[in-house]
């Protein structure tokens, strides 16, 4: 009989220890330990092992090769109908890769998982529910337009062991796990949702996806800080985390991939809601651009990269006088501490009275943004609402601005003057060091290098 004891696990990152204490040693943490009863077996099988054929049972235990000997074949993906996921994947799903997605309460995680179930007709799916009825994800399946496929099994179960079990009956080609919260195994003694839970029934499907060569996609709830909620341990598990994000107010949606081990981790895909569920984006810059005929000033459209994908979106800032002690500095989708570099540059190098004015700067669309090359145009628009001279509504900018006042070069420029041509800007501001190898002959749109933002104000407001 397995021996049965407690332990008091972290519910911040998963840290272990045999007796209670009062702050975490590995995350430092206060008061996060939290008593759960585990049951340590050494003659324990894995749960999906114990359904699984005789043949996996007497698998031969893998020995060490040499690294030149090992025969490496392409892997072929499983691309789906559904182009912005493919390309947050790195070009498809992976066979046997286990794929963990977050994000807040209702944003769009089951609809982007059913429809993903639904739309993939070539490959027998299963998608398990642990927080819905049969009756429920029917409803919500007759509501998306994709509605197709006839390998679509679903099962609304907790139990580990009667999952594996249905998994070894319908032998799926893909699994849907939702979420990963609701599941349980008989093997650890705590409740589900717990960090001994997650961790265990993770470890199942992982050992599961790796054996039989079946990608995973499971998921996660997150905490109110953002973080997916369990065991810092269970990002490391899986091979790829997306987090889908938006606001619940706006119709857009962006599933971004925060770790990939099959392709890059930068790439995102953009969503729009709609009653229909989830549609793809194929242009997002046309939607990240005002439709506004009139010039109004404070605004400028920058050229940026997300991933290998080029976009140009709004600046908008705007500029008044304080009416308080102690001016404000605030910014929506962009990091208020650069911000305030930015400012301090233009005061200090080129004589901006900027420090008794307040300063709002938003990123239009709800983006996030951290490509240092929306640096020129962030100060654009900051100058252009001070001096309430509007910029021209063809120009762009693509540049990154030095504490000396100097513009830098940015990375992949001709992607960016490309999606700006293709877009029908005039003109594109880039540093001039990018311009070393670059032919200006081949564009229609006018390049404009500049050496500091002297040469840019000077250009723009005379």
């Amino acid at each position: 009989m397995a021996k049965t004891k407690s332990a008091y696990f972290c519910q911040s990152c998963g840290y272990d220890s045999p007796k209670w204490l009062g702050q975490c040693p590995s995350c430092k943490q206060w008061n996060s330990f939290v008593e759960e009863v585990v049951e340590k077996s050494s003659s324990r099988v894995p749960e999906w092992r114990s359904t699984a054929s005789s043949k996996a049972e007497t698998k031969r235990a893998n020995k060490a090769a040499i690294i030149h000997e090992i025969v490496y074949s392409e892997e072929q993906r499983i691309v789906t109908p559904d182009k912005e996921f493919n390309r947050v994947l790195g070009g498809g799903i992976v066979p046997g890769s286990l794929v963990l997605i977050g994000g807040e309460p209702g944003i769009g995680k089951s609809t982007l998982m059913l429809q993903l179930a639904l739309t993939v007709s070539h490959v027998k799916t299963l998608y398990i529910s642990g927080e819905e009825s049969e009756q429920q994800i029917k409803m919500r399946a007759e509501r998306l337009v994709q509605t197709s496929n006839a390998n679509c099994y679903i099962l609304t179960e907790t139990s580990m062991q009667n999952i594996f079990k249905q998994i070894d009956q319908v032998q799926p080609n893909l699994l849907v796990i939702d979420s990963i919260q609701t599941l349980h195994s008989a093997q650890i003694e705590s409740a589900p949702g717990s960090v001994s839970q997650v961790r265990e029934c993770t470890a199942e499907l992982l050992r599961f996806a790796k054996e039989t060569n079946t990608p995973v996609f499971i998921v996660g709830h997150i905490t109110k800080d953002g973080s997916i909620a369990g065991p810092k341990v269970l990002e490391h598990m899986v091979d790829t985390v997306l987090q889908f994000e938006g606001d619940r107010n706006h119709v857009y949606r962006i599933l971004r991939a925060v770790k990939n081990r099959f392709g890059s981790s930068s790439e995102l895909g953009i969503y729009e809601m709609q009653g229909s569920g989830l549609r793809e984006v194929s242009n997002p810059s046309e939607i990240m651009l005002s439709q506004r005929e009139e010039q109004v000033s404070g605004t400028a459209v920058a050229a940026m990269l997300e991933g290998m994908r080029p976009l140009m979106i709004e600046v908008q800032a705007l500029v008044s006088n304080s009416a308080y002690g102690t001016p404000q500095r605030s910014s929506t989708g962009f990091d208020t501490k650069r911000l305030n570099m930015l400012l301090a540059v233009l005061e200090k190098r080129f004589g901006f009275r900027l420090s008794a004015q307040d300063v709002f700067l938003n990123i239009a669309g709800g983006l996030r943004v951290e490509d240092p090359a929306i640096d020129l145009a962030v100060i654009a628009a900051i100058i252009s609402s001070q001096q309430d001279i509007p910029l021209g509504s063809n120009i762009t900018f693509a540049g990154e601005v030095g504490l000396s006042g100097e513009i830098r070069a940015v990375n992949r420029i001709e992607q960016r003057i490309q999606e700006a041509e293709k877009l029908g800007f005039g003109q594109i501001f880039i540093s001039k060091y990018n311009t070393k190898g670059l032919d200006a002959k081949k564009y229609d749109i006018t390049i404009r290098p500049v050496a500091t933002l002297e040469d840019v104000f000077s250009a723009l407001f005379g």
